[in-house]
């Protein structure tokens, strides 16, 4: 096949361990799912209603990597994130298939232009344009599944210059990552 001018690379990033990299096809993002987060942002927690949004696949940028400050916003904001790497897809998985869709895990920023989501907000519009620019989803190496299991707690954090600016623990997830797997595989 002929296109009309070259094609993007595939986007990926390593795998600890491994030669090979893992290819990206979909970020999915899950909004207001960390219980501190959400009351930090002023908001009461859901119980049980997940929130999706997604990134292009080329917002990705693998860590460490050094990332400008983002065109269009005096106020980017940058929330430490669990990433759930699928090996594989699926529909209408149920809660005990869910873990063999999992590849891996890693850990990921969710960099947004606050000052534009604000704007859409209150137009009740998308965040596309506050959540889906160039950089802004930075993505550390996978760790494989079939080496560190699958993970219901631990530290996540987030430190920038040498100081603290977000902590917090996977457990704190107000919708777990199995729950979410099968709520997507059913949409």
């Amino acid at each position: 096949m002929r296109y009309a001018f070259d094609e993007h690379p595939q986007i990926s990033v390593g795998i600890i361990g491994e030669e090979s990299r893992f290819p990206i096809r979909r970020v999915y993002n899950v909004a207001r799912n960390y219980k501190k987060h959400v009351v930090e942002m002023g908001g009461e927690p859901a119980t049980n209603i997940p929130a999706y949004f997604l990134k292009p696949c080329d917002s990705v940028v693998e860590c460490p990597a050094k990332i400008a400050y983002p065109m269009g916003t005096k106020d980017c904001h940058h929330e430490i994130e669990l990433v759930v790497a699928l090996g594989q897809g699926g529909v209408n998985i149920g809660s005990n298939e869910v873990e063999d869709m999992i590849y891996g895990y890693g850990v990921g920023i969710d960099l947004t232009r606050r000052d534009l989501q604000d704007i859409t907000k209150k137009k009740r519009g998308p965040w596309d344009t506050a959540k889906s620019f160039d950089n802004s989803a930075p993505l550390s190496q996978i760790n494989k599944a079939s080496e560190i299991g699958h993970p219901k707690s631990g530290k996540i954090r987030l430190d920038i210059n040498g100081e603290r600016r977000q902590e917090g623990n996977i457990s704190d997830l107000i919708v777990s990552v199995s729950e979410l797997l099968v709520d997507l595989t059913t949409l």
